[in-house]
């Protein structure tokens, strides 16, 4: 019998984290889902609450997990925005996907978050956005509409990402 050898090789530039988050989580490569606001997620003491009950303001979703590096890279950033902007009509929302939500909980004492912090220890809204690597954010205007995506936090990159979101919160409401 003859086999043919099959092997898949990856870009040598994606991350092994993004492969682990992406195999650990069993969120799939391609892209099928919709991200949309019309989602309910879990805040720390499990109370459900929706993504659309921000839908009026410019809501900037990060999807991020404890073990992961460049998330501790964008909290301080994120603090930032929110701090900047939350009066200008920003929400910024971060869901942790930690299958314990529990694990978070240093991560979160190290870097004190101001903004929303929501879980989704199960995968499920995180699987609708089809996320491809850890952090993965989503930029949606007042409308509720996706208006960018961002897999990963790069710093050098932090000044177009904040110019990103003034341009939205200086749209008309």
């Amino acid at each position: 019998m003859n086999f043919v050898k099959f092997s898949i090789r990856l870009p040598t530039k994606l991350s092994p984290f993004l492969c682990a988050a992406v195999l650990f989580l069993g969120l799939p490569f391609s892209s099928y889902a919709t991200p949309t606001l019309d989602h309910s997620i879990v805040d720390g003491s499990g109370k459900a609450f929706s993504l659309s009950d921000y839908r009026g303001k410019v809501v900037y979703v990060d999807f991020w997990a404890s073990w992961c590096g460049p998330c501790r890279k964008s909290f301080p950033w994120m603090n930032e925005m929110h701090s900047r902007y939350q009066d200008k009509g920003l929400a910024v929302i971060a869901i942790n996907l930690d299958t314990d939500s529990g694990d978070a909980n240093p991560f979160l004492d190290d870097l004190k978050p101001q903004f929303i912090i929501g879980y989704d220890s199960q995968g499920e809204v995180a699987r609708q956005f089809d996320l491809l690597g850890m952090p993965s954010s989503f930029v949606f205007d007042r409308s509720g509409k996706l208006v960018s995506t961002h897999v990963g936090f790069f710093t050098e990159k932090s000044v177009e990402y904040e110019a990103e979101l003034v341009t939205l919160l200086e749209q008309p409401k």
